[in-house]
């Protein structure tokens, strides 16, 4: 008959139930103590220096931000002084320059733009990359190497042809036009990460769905919606950031009817010298929707970019 363990004994007593010794009571500590070590030996070293680092390059990357929105509340005689002084009264002319040069029909463009296109940018990845994850066609490979191959063009290269192209058909400074044009830039982006996405849904519960006689529109919207909506709502950010801050196109395209807010962001660099004020007044609010976006959708946009990351 075998022994009984050590912890055995030094829990329930000697043989017969005597309480256990002293000295058995002290093996047991230090054995517990030893079994602690590993566990004490993974405990992050430096903690302090590195959340200290990490506040470091936080402010590091947000200080050229804070500049600008203090520049903004600065008149241009303050913001024009080398170097500026960040103790200058402050004032809101700078804003209301903004608005008194109309800056509203050139945010409503890059909204109705940025908005339109990420819409239109969903509703067509969103079916392609369930055929070329959960369903996939033949050669899939393939067809993701000929969306991956349409960024490998310069954008520069393609703008003769495509401003050819829009003024044959009469879309020369008309919104629509971007809104095209934003749709075929992001969708490539779009169908690679909406990909990557609804590959880790599970499949048991979709061939449940199936026998159970769902067809594909309830699928997609009761089943693969629902949890892919964080790499959902990470394209829909990108894909806006993306058509918010685009400039080549909006500025060879468009002119007073359809200009986008990165076309009159320029305006403000003339011939007559930087406004420098106004400027950084411009790109503050400017920079407004995308943070306020970004902010809203803050968790679903970090799940969605970590989704997949760890098996």
């Amino acid at each position: 008959m075998n022994a009984p363990p050590t912890g055995s004994l030094a829990r329930h007593g000697g043989p017969g139930g005597a309480p256990p010794s002293a000295a058995a009571a002290r093996g047991l500590m230090r054995r517990l103590r030893r079994a602690k070590e590993p566990e004490q030996g993974l405990a992050p070293r430096g903690g302090p220096l590195w959340a200290t680092l990490a506040w470091g390059l936080t402010l590091m990357f947000f200080a050229p931000v804070a500049w600008m929105v203090l520049t903004s509340l600065h008149t241009e005689a303050d913001a024009a002084t080398n170097p500026p002084s960040p103790l200058a009264s402050l004032t809101l002319n700078g804003y209301r320059e903004l608005f008194r040069r109309g800056v509203e029909p050139y945010l409503i463009n890059s909204a109705m733009a940025s908005l339109v296109s990420t819409a239109l940018v969903l509703a067509l990845a969103i079916p392609a990359a369930y055929a070329l994850s959960i369903k996939p066609v033949e050669k899939w490979t393939d067809v993701m190497f000929f969306f991956l191959s349409t960024k490998f063009l310069p954008a520069i290269a393609a703008l003769l042809p495509v401003y050819l192209i829009v003024k044959k058909i009469g879309l020369l400074d008309n919104i629509w036009a971007l809104i095209i044009l934003y749709t075929a830039m992001n969708l490539p982006i779009a169908i690679w990460m909406m990909r990557s996405f609804l590959a880790e849904v599970p499949r048991e519960i979709l061939e449940a769905a199936e026998v159970d006689g769902a067809g594909l529109l309830r699928v997609l919207t009761l089943i693969v919606w629902p949890i892919s909506m964080p790499g959902v709502a990470a394209t829909a950010l990108i894909c806006f950031i993306f058509s918010w801050n685009e400039f080549m196109l909006a500025v060879n395209l468009t002119g007073v009817r359809a200009g986008t807010a990165p076309v009159f962001l320029v305006g403000f660099i003339t011939s007559e010298g930087l406004f420098l004020a106004q400027l950084c007044a411009a790109a503050t609010l400017l920079s407004l929707p995308v943070l306020l976006a970004g902010w809203a959708a803050q968790d679903k946009l970090v799940r969605g970019l970590s989704l997949g990351a760890v098996k």
